[in-house]
This record gives structure tokens, sequence and C-alpha cells, in this order.
């Protein structure tokens, strides 16, 4: 956990932040990442001492060497961790490092908010930015905690985050105050 002045505090037990961030991290995502590095290096290393001359089976295995790798390696990269950010107005949420997919939702736009105490990447399908038709939306870095956002268009969002509980009490303090629907 990081940045949470007032994270450990119940509802009762004073005002809190004015703005409220959280992360989780999954360190496996980097053994991953590791892997995609060494795909790559290998299409490197058939590149520039291979045994073929040329010809198709070396164009192929390097390109498809570099390929696999780079889209392993960033496809892990940028579910590393996730950050939430929630201000009085909304609630952001940046995967990896680079912050991208990132996805703001409007505090009006949210019906309601519940903490759930497991969320596994296996009921998402896997880690990463995740779609289920029956389920909504999410953002599964790693098994734990998590929030669960229920939209006022029917839809949920659910994001994997330290200290989910404590978020879960700042959005509803703030949806008190928030007209439902309006857009800011």
């Amino acid at each position: 956990m990081r940045d949470h002045p007032h994270g450990h505090l119940a509802p009762e037990d004073g005002p809190r932040p004015d703005i409220w961030t959280g992360r989780a991290t999954n360190r496996v995502q980097w053994l991953l990442a590791l892997a995609g590095a060494a795909c790559m290096a290998l299409g490197i290393e058939l590149a520039v001492d291979s045994a073929w001359t040329s010809g198709a089976p070396l164009v192929m295995s390097v390109v498809g060497c570099i390929a696999a790798g780079l889209l392993v390696l960033f496809g892990t990269l940028a579910f590393v961790h996730v950050d939430l950010k929630l201000d009085r107005e909304c609630l952001e949420v940046r995967c990896g490092h680079i912050g991208v997919p990132r996805r703001r939702i409007p505090l009006s736009h949210v019906a309601g908010a519940d903490f759930s105490p497991q969320i596994t990447p296996r009921q998402w399908g896997g880690w990463g930015y995740r779609w289920r038709p029956e389920k909504g939306t999410a953002v599964v870095v790693r098994r734990g905690e998590g929030i669960v956002l229920r939209l006022w268009d029917g839809h949920t969002f659910t994001i994997t985050v330290d200290n989910a509980e404590s978020a879960v009490h700042v959005i509803r303090e703030r949806l008190r105050t928030i007209t439902p629907g309006t857009a800011r």
C-alpha cells in the first residue's frame, strides 16, 4: 500500500483524504516478462549467429521469436500493477508503468460500491483488462481483495486493489453528495 494517510480508518473514525490512492501489484508478471525478453533474445541470436544461411525458415524463426517476445513482454508489463486514484469527482484506474490501459469513471455514474474479499484471475479468464458478458468489466492483476462498482447503466466494474474496503467506504461517502447520473 502507498499514499493511504487514512487508509485503515473506519468510516466513523474521521474525515477521509481528498484523494485516495491504492495499488495492487503482481510480481509473478515479472517472470512472464522475463520469458518474453528471453524469446526476443533468441530471435536476435538466430538473426545474428545462425547455422542457416538464408531462406524462409530463418526469417520465420527470427520474426516469430521477436514478435512473440514483444507480445509477451509488453502484454505482461502492462499488467504488473494497477493504480487507483479516487478524488471528489471520479475514479481513475491506470495499468502498468505507462498507465495504459486506463479508465476514468465519474462518481456520478456509480450507483454503488461493494467490497469483494476474494477476486481471482480464474473468475475473469486471466490477468489484465477483462470483459465477460455475465459479469461486466474488470482489471485483475492478482488474486485477493477488490472493489466492485455498480454503475447506473447496469454494468459492473471490478478492480483488484490493496485496502479495497477503505476505498469502498470512501466511495460510498462521496456518493452521498453526488446527484446520480449527472456528468461533471
